[in-house]
């Protein structure tokens, strides 16, 4: 959804409800200015569906220790 600052300003608590379905971009004379997006979605969840070697059965966890691992191998 797009909505103009002083939109957003305006209506500030219908957005922060809205927020929990989908992200809002704030524009300013037309431009882009930010994105406002649910913080409980992880980029994980974000990037499963995009990706075509994402298992469906990672998380944050699995591949904190797979960048650990990795990062011993190299030094």
């Amino acid at each position: 959804m797009t909505v103009t600052a002083t939109e957003f300003k305006t209506n500030f608590g219908k957005y922060l409800d809205l927020i929990s379905k989908e992200d809002i971009f704030i524009t300013r004379n037309g431009k882009t200015i930010a994105k406002v997006v649910n913080p409980c979605v992880s980029a994980v969840d974000s990037l499963r569906g995009i990706l075509k070697d994402v298992p469906s059965d990672i998380d944050m966890d699995s591949l904190r220790e797979e960048r650990l691992v990795k990062y011993e191998d190299y030094v």
